[in-house]
């Protein structure tokens, strides 16, 4: 039985309306990353640092978050033993060179459903040639296999979380099992611990307006800053998980608008306290005026000097 359209309000029921909303899972190799990239991070001076990002592919994250699609490449049962390192193994040895590595598996690297802990040495020695490693893990799930895995590497190690909003009332509602003093306390065990910290922050969340998603996007990008982050990445919104196109068609979810994208990037930026990158793939999908290809183009830059570049005017958009 198919629940009401109405989003309800407990996380049994969140989770359950999620997944009734879900298309199929595309079909993965559980041997290999599902996706593969060579690409330039800058730092603080705009200085390029080569990145090697595999997308592994795993068990599906427990966490059931209303925005979230990266479940589309994930594993109904839990990774085999030695396939997370046959991945790496492979998706490196096709790549160019990199400085620092990325580990993102769509969920928790720390997931043991995920990433079995008896792959742990295999992974760090494959990692060994990197000045920087990069996982992803829910705030919950950051404790002592964390710091045993940073003990095995050669290379520093930095965990990105998804903060997503400090707003409270949207927050609660994206079943992600978090609150802003949950992120506080695992942003200062990291702290502690020698871990840098990457955030993940959703402009234009769902259950908010135009206004209010560029107001707590830079609401959050002050949060992150203030815990300590290395480098926050903004975030459009985006649609087609099922679950947020059922709340598009009752109004309560519109993806951002490009200028709110770059407003946030540009308020990140202002605040001279860590990198600060707007996602900008498939950017396409938010370009709605004649001048979405300048801000594009404006964003990009910013990405790669890290500093606030000269505004775009346009007399449509009155701004």
């Amino acid at each position: 039985m198919t629940s009401p359209a109405i989003y309800p309000a407990s996380p049994a029921a969140q989770t359950r309306w999620i997944l009734e909303r879900r298309g199929l899972k595309n079909k993965v190799d559980p041997r290999r990353a599902y996706a593969s990239l060579w690409e330039e991070e800058h730092d603080r001076d705009g200085a390029g640092v080569s990145c090697a990002t595999l997308f592994l592919t795993n068990s599906e994250c427990p966490y059931r978050c209303l925005m979230c699609d990266l479940w589309k490449n994930t594993l109904d049962a839990p990774t085999r033993s030695g396939d997370i390192p046959h991945q790496i193994r492979t998706a490196l040895s096709e790549l160019p060179s990199a400085k620092q590595v990325k580990l993102y598996n769509s969920g928790n690297f720390f997931d043991p459903r995920a990433v079995p802990p008896e792959d742990y040495p295999a992974i760090a020695q494959l990692v060994s040639g990197f000045e920087r490693v990069i996982l992803e893990c829910h705030p919950s799930l950051i404790g002592e296999s964390a710091l045993r895995f940073r003990d095995m590497l050669n290379g520093r190690l930095e965990i990105a979380v998804g903060l997503e909003t400090v707003d409270p009332v949207a927050l609660a509602q994206l079943n992600k099992r978090l609150t802003v003093e949950q992120f506080w306390r695992a942003a200062e065990r990291l702290a502690k611990n020698d871990i840098d910290l990457r955030v993940f922050i959703l402009v234009r969340a769902p259950f908010q307006n135009e206004d209010e998603g560029l107001h707590w996007a830079c609401r959050s990008l002050d949060v992150a800053m203030e815990a300590g982050a290395r480098v926050a990445a903004v975030i459009p919104t985006r649609g087609g998980n099922g679950a947020l196109d059922t709340l598009a068609e009752q109004g309560q979810f519109s993806p951002p608008s490009i200028r709110s994208l770059e407003a946030a990037h540009e308020y990140g930026l202002g605040l001279g306290k860590g990198i600060v990158y707007a996602d900008l793939w498939d950017i396409e999908r938010f370009c709605s005026c004649e001048c979405s290809p300048k801000r594009t183009e404006r964003m990009a830059r910013m990405n790669r000097m890290q500093r606030v570049c000269e505004s775009v005017y346009c007399d449509k958009c009155l701004q």
